[in-house]
């Protein structure tokens, strides 16, 4: 295979559940996704990052792991998973996994038998502790169901620790042949050819170790300052890297690492300090959204996205790695709810391709966004299947909110909205999910938008698509590593609206604007002396060819750039 670095990669998150369905089970699984290697192939992506497909109860949908060793029998068997692998490299793109070593499901063998009594050689896998001194449970935790983060066990008359869902027990990272499990079954998978992992929630596995109470003020959840970047946190990740990863010498590891300031960033992706390769700068996909309740949506300004892109280039570009990404199965989708709005959507989608893909960084598409699929939602509570957003929902109107404005929230925030299967077929009553036209997917598809012109078979012979765009970046940045290696300078830093930078490399030069608003916005060049005076030739925008900007390859001056219409995408070559 191709050895390309880290920072020229363009990944592609699949949701396996939502992707394809070969089967006629509604439900996504990976002969389904290796009909769609062509798609894949063509889109440009190099490296696909595959949610877990381990076999699991599904409570968390696959993100609680019954069995390491195993593929799930709904995605499908160890054989098609092989076949799927070879498929890829076979056309040059690598394949990394979804990897959950915070957690188990409470169905692995581990955790039957470290229930079972407290000698158990198994016990001290998981997280144990007995009630306090009045009864009150070990400390005051919560989790990220917002519950309590503890679960009585009557067996053995005591509580343990699931920092998710009750049904996900918290391993044990601080007795080492727990570890060593883990380093041994991450071996096993990397022999099979396999080209990385992306490691969930992989901050987290290391908890002060005298479990303290923590302040009521806390940010949602209360106690995550005693189990984010612990105590042991690069200790733990270097062991794992020198017993696993340094052996493989070409995968990529990539962290899902919340609340990290840029110093713990370096501290996780320095080469010399042998951890991961990159963390995912999860600031920027978390616009709009209430940062002490995850139900609450927020104001948001274009001056908060400037500060994060600056922010990460800064302090980390020109030494560590890191992704971005702006949706994922675990967060509701950016359109409309960020960007964009009825007949504005398909121009905000290529405005976020364009910020995805021109910002320093590796970015990262979620299957669905080269569409311009907007958030899902749905009328009933009954059509949701996240447990978390149905706790919530449950929570709330026993707590005597009214059933519609708890609807409301969980339109915006449940994380759901982003998980509705991938639309290929408009001319099929299932748009070809599933090959029997009639079967009924796992998750309903939307019903309070029109899906008319998202689906991939309109958008193939629709010239100007959202998927034509993002299949025209990704060659782009393939083609000019200005995009994946050029510095950065921010230009017109005060203004509301537009984001306005410099990627140069060697001797290329690139001018870049995106108008985030849904009116026109001015542009007064005045304080920008740094750009003046240099003639430019447009490369890109995301509206059709008029009078208004000039066509490709016509020569213009920056001072003639004074409006730019709603969600306007302009690159210039400078």
């Amino acid at each position: 295979m191709e050895n390309k670095t880290a920072r020229e990669s363009v990944i592609y998150q699949i949701y396996p559940p939502s992707f394809m369905d070969s089967n006629n089970d509604g439900w996504g699984d990976l002969n389904g996704i290796a009909t769609r290697i062509p798609y894949l192939h063509q889109l440009g992506i190099d490296t696909i990052w595959l949610g877990p497909v381990y076999d699991s109860p599904m409570i968390d949908n696959g993100y609680d792991i019954r069995d390491y060793y195993k593929i799930d029998p709904k995605y499908g068997t160890m054989e098609q998973f092989e076949s799927l692998l070879e498929q890829l490299h076979h056309i040059d793109m690598k394949l990394i996994m979804d990897l959950v070593i915070n957690h188990t499901s409470d169905e692995h063998p581990w955790f039957e038998q470290s229930r079972s009594a407290k000698d158990n050689p198994y016990r001290d896998y998981y997280i144990w502790r007995p009630a306090k001194s009045d009864g009150t449970e070990p400390n005051n935790w919560r989790s990220f169901q917002n519950e309590s983060a503890w679960t009585y066990d009557e067996q053995t008359d005591e509580y343990y620790l699931h920092l998710f869902d009750r049904k996900q027990p918290d391993l044990n990272w601080e007795h080492p042949p727990l570890r060593q499990e883990i380093y041994k079954m991450i071996r096993w998978w990397l022999d099979k050819g396999i080209d990385g992992f992306r490691l969930d929630a992989i901050n987290m596995i290391s908890k002060h170790p005298d479990l303290p109470d923590a302040s009521e003020d806390d940010p949602h959840p209360i106690g995550q300052k005693y189990y984010k970047n612990g105590p042991r946190i690069h200790e733990f990740l270097q062991e794992l890297n020198r017993e696993t990863f340094a052996h493989y010498p070409h995968i990529l590891t990539i962290g899902e690492a919340p609340s990290l300031t840029m110093e713990q960033v370096l501290e996780y992706t320095l080469p010399d300090r042998k951890e991961l390769n990159m963390v995912l700068a999860m600031d920027m996909m978390r616009l709009g959204k209430d940062p002490h309740d995850p139900w609450r949506s927020a104001d948001w300004s274009v001056s908060q996205l400037k500060e994060s892109v600056a922010k990460w280039y800064e302090h980390v570009f020109a030494r560590g790695e890191y992704g971005v990404y702006l949706s994922t199965h675990d967060h509701p989708r950016m359109i409309p709810d960020v960007v964009g709005h009825h007949e504005h959507n398909m121009t905000a989608a290529k405005l976020i391709a364009t910020f995805l893909h021109l910002i320093p960084g590796v970015p990262l598409v979620y299957q669905g966004e080269e569409l311009g699929l907007p958030n899902t939602t749905y009328d009933r509570i009954e059509d949701y299947r996240d447990q978390g957003t149905v706790h919530y929902y449950e929570e709330a109107v026993a707590n005597g909110q009214s059933a519609e404005k708890v609807l409301s929230g969980i339109h915006k925030r449940s994380r759901d909205g982003s998980r509705s299967p991938m639309l290929w077929d408009h001319q099929h009553h299932n748009f070809g999910f599933s090959p029997d036209e009639h079967v009924e997917p796992w998750i309903p598809f939307p019903e309070k938008r029109g899906l008319k012109g998202y689906s991939v078979s309109e958008q193939e012979e629709q010239r100007g698509s959202v998927l034509s765009y993002y299949r025209h970046l990704i060659a782009m940045r393939k083609q000019f590593p200005i995009m994946s290696h050029g510095s950065f300078t921010m230009l017109l830093k005060d203004h509301s609206e537009v984001f306005a930078f410099i990627r140069e490399w060697q001797s290329q030069r690139w001018l870049i604007l995106l108008n985030f608003a849904d009116i026109e916005a001015e542009i007064d060049w005045t304080q920008e002396y740094r750009v003046f005076p240099t003639s430019m030739v447009k490369i890109l925008g995301n509206y059709p060819h008029t009078a208004h900007p000039p066509h490709l390859e016509e020569e213009q001056y920056i001072e003639d750039l004074q409006y730019l219409r709603p969600y306007e995408v302009l690159i210039y070559r400078m």
